[in-house]
């Protein structure tokens, strides 16, 4: 049978949208191939770390630069510094940025002969729903009752959530400071275990706010990551105290539930193209198991 021999980055087999940075990928067999652009300022620690997790970018590069410049600091405390031509092969492990006011264009490429086992660049997506939580004021509640008495108060914080995740499905992907990120197999499970989890926060003598949305994500090793976990994010911050905020998307999906939802009007989110209908999930007794 005969192969695919030519495919064309003008017209690519997926774009990829993230903070900053925009990836078109074409796929011949087992060989990936992407064209990468990252705006002037950006800066994986800066754009990235909270959507792909971690303290470090894992993703073993290999590929050239073709115009601007970019720079990479390694786990070690080695820089690089890479301009027009300059082929690069940076293990995992680092943090990247582009250098100057240009973007910076580099082709990068992946494939099982290239990676010699550790993976590849560019996973596979699948469609999951995220969720968001926060405590809101944490600072200041600290300030108010004390360092003692608020690691008790986020302890009982801690375990009343993972009770509402085993609970309703979900599966802890981290803790972020005094908040979660979830995902679960469908948004019904997620919003009422936003509820549950609001619920019990309140009884604690404390106010959340959270995020859901359904999103394509790749998955590498225990972590979510994509433009789906950035945007949960911020449709989370968008959120008043003690609110659960979802994407039309969740709304639309969810509808067959029989829950409800009243609409919020438009939103830039930060660092996601256009604007975004919002809606505030509103919940019964019955969501919670109150």
């Amino acid at each position: 049978m005969a192969g695919t021999y030519r495919k064309n980055l003008q017209t690519p087999d997926e774009t990829l949208r993230l903070p900053g940075v925009v990836e078109d990928l074409v796929r011949l067999g087992e060989l990936t191939v992407a064209r990468i652009v990252q705006e002037p300022g950006w800066r994986w620690s800066t754009n990235m770390r909270r959507v792909a997790g971690g303290e470090w970018c894992e993703a073993h590069h290999i590929g050239v630069l073709l115009t601007g410049r970019q720079g990479f600091g390694l786990r070690d405390g080695t820089i690089l510094e890479f301009g027009p031509d300059d082929v690069y092969d940076i293990p995992p492990g680092h943090d990247g940025y582009t250098i100057g006011d240009d973007p910076a264009v580099m082709i990068e490429w992946s494939g099982p002969e290239t990676w010699a086992g550790r993976g590849s660049r560019f996973p596979d997506r699948a469609l999951a729903t995220l969720l968001f939580t926060d405590i809101v004021d944490s600072t200041a509640t600290i300030a108010r009752i004390g360092d003692a008495a608020w690691h008790e108060v986020l302890g009982h914080h801690y375990a009343t959530t993972r009770a509402g995740l085993e609970r309703f499905r979900g599966r802890e992907v981290t803790t972020t400071g005094d908040g979660f990120l979830a995902t679960f197999d469908g948004p019904a499970r997620a919003l009422r275990c936003a509820a549950a989890i609001r619920a019990s926060a309140i009884q604690g003598g404390l106010h959340v706010r959270a995020g859901v949305h359904v999103g394509e994500v790749e998955t590498v090793g225990a972590q979510v990551r994509g433009m789906a976990v950035h945007e949960t994010a911020r449709i989370m911050a968008s959120a008043e105290p003690d609110e659960i905020m979802v994407s039309a998307t969740t709304r639309e999906l969810a509808a067959g539930a029989g829950l409800a939802f009243e609409d919020r009007g438009e939103y830039e989110l930060k660092g996601v193209p256009g604007r975004r209908r919002l809606f505030a999930y509103i919940d019964d007794a019955a969501d919670t198991g109150t």
